[in-house]
């Protein structure tokens, strides 16, 4: 049985990490693009699906590693909050907030399912 902490971490890290994907495709080539029509940029949705489904099946070691690659999508936001405006501004403070989202969700997930912690647990059934 998985606890409800555990299986809440799982979801919101996994809802922020489609939306953030999503956002990205959806800046580049529609909302806010560098050029008209669409910019190469949307590249940057790519590194995203490698963790995506360790993600979804719940592998503790995806979320271990995946907080270190969304750092990258967290500075980028950083970046563009601070030197863009209008849109692409906004889109950067959606972007900062889903990278904090993912983050903070991933690393609960990690420590919850920590194997100490579940040993402990099991312990403590018994």
């Amino acid at each position: 049985m998985i606890p409800p902490a555990v299986r809440r971490a799982n979801v919101v890290a996994s809802v922020s990490l489609i939306t953030l994907i999503a956002l990205c495709l959806a800046w580049e080539l529609w909302l806010a693009p560098l050029r008209p029509g669409g910019s190469w940029l949307a590249l940057k949705a790519l590194p995203l699906l490698a963790p995506l489904f360790g993600i979804l099946r719940g592998r503790r070691y995806t979320h271990q590693w995946a907080t270190l690659l969304i750092q990258l999508y967290l500075l980028e936001g950083l970046t563009r909050a601070t030197s863009d405006s209008g849109m692409m501004q906004a889109l950067a403070i959606v972007e900062i907030a889903l990278a904090l989202v993912f983050f903070i969700a991933a690393t609960a997930y990690a420590r919850l399912t920590a194997p100490s912690r579940l040993q402990k647990k099991a312990t403590a059934a018994d």
